[in-house]
């Protein structure tokens, strides 16, 4: 009898034998990505948490700054917080650059993922409150310009929303319309949080604080301080573009980021250019305003929250349907004839 191997295959393949390609093998798909791009800036974040200066009591007096104009309530935790840093640097700068060290490892190595997106949700929303003062949300100064909702919120954000789904959340995702951001509790609780996100950007960027005539042209221009030149005559262009302007800077602003908000809910295909909308404005903002995260300034923490915006609009990214893909499956005249007759090997 001739081995298995040497069998030929049949022209016809029964129904049960046809697989989504996504299990046709183990190449990393959207999800898979967009975790290890997570993954990739909390790395970033612990190299930045590691420069000598983060080992200083400076970081701590720069974590007590995140309490000014908070209730009592947020920042008295703050300030507790900060004197510890303050009175001791060395191990507990070293403490945070470790632990951020290891959720992006952890992320990255799949054994450890979901302990590692919880531990990135536990210490995201720590440093949320203790060293960004919530984003400064409560003050009446938060701006989309800056890190509002606070850049650190958004790894929780997206540690929640590309959680490892099992394989039948993963087959029902897959249809035509789903996107990654849907897998752990469906596309209508997706996209609310999509829609709380930016819409809280937009109402930031009419705040009292923000709609003043040089309030964003002087936000822009005050980035330039410390900044290679390139970047800095990228401050000063900006800044010297929406000088006096800055109150319809501000409603511009927020029109845009509201019907990002909102466009979520338009059908696939039209979702895509608003999709692409959230990542053309997060990277002109990222550069403009943010300056980079002021990474090239030195005495920078994180990246700031742009690129976490354009990780979640990849997230929130329509799904193409999953081509089959034959499954190897019986061979022979037996074959043919479960073919025929429409028998499957499975149980019914």
């Amino acid at each position: 009898m001739a081995s298995q191997g040497a069998l030929p295959r049949t022209a016809a393949q029964p129904a049960s034998a046809v697989v989504p390609q996504s299990a046709a093998g183990d190449a990393p798909d959207l999800r898979r990505w967009l975790q290890l791009g997570l993954a990739a800036l909390w790395v970033l974040d612990a190299v930045l948490q590691y420069q000598p200066v983060m080992f200083t009591r400076s970081f701590g007096r720069m974590l007590a700054e995140s309490g000014a104009g908070n209730p009592a309530v947020v920042a008295e935790p703050i300030r507790w917080a900060a004197g510890i840093v303050e009175h001791n640097p060395t191990w507990t700068n070293a403490a945070f650059a470790t632990i951020q060290l290891a959720l992006g490892l952890g992320i990255a190595w799949r054994p450890a993922i979901r302990l590692a997106l919880a531990g990135s949700v536990i210490w995201s929303l720590a440093v949320w409150w203790l060293g960004e003062g919530l984003g400064g949300v409560l003050t009446g100064t938060a701006s989309p310009l800056g890190e509002a909702p606070g850049a650190v919120v958004l790894y929780a954000l997206l540690a929640v929303l590309l959680w490892p789904a099992r394989d039948r959340q993963a087959r029902g995702a897959g249809g035509r319309g789903a996107f990654v951001a849907a897998r752990p509790f469906g596309p209508h609780a997706a996209r609310a949080l999509w829609l709380v996100l930016w819409g809280s950007l937009a109402y930031f960027a009419v705040l009292p604080a923000n709609r003043g005539a040089r309030a964003m042209p002087g936000m822009i221009a005050e980035m330039a301080e410390g900044e290679p030149h390139w970047l800095a005559s990228v401050n000063r262009g900006a800044a010297g573009l929406l000088a006096g302007q800055g109150l319809t800077a501000s409603i511009v602003l927020a029109a845009v980021l509201a019907v990002i908000a909102a466009g979520i809910f338009l059908p696939g295909r039209w979702v895509r250019p608003v999709l692409t909308l959230a990542i053309v404005v997060s990277a002109a903002i990222w550069i403009v305003a943010q300056d980079l995260g002021e990474i090239l300034a030195g005495g920078s923490t994180d990246v700031n929250s742009a690129p976490l915006l354009i990780l979640l609009a990849l997230a929130y990214w329509p799904l193409r349907p999953p081509r089959d893909v034959p499954r190897p499956g019986p061979a022979g005249p037996a074959a043919a004839a479960c073919s025929r007759t429409g028998i499957t090997g499975g149980a019914s």
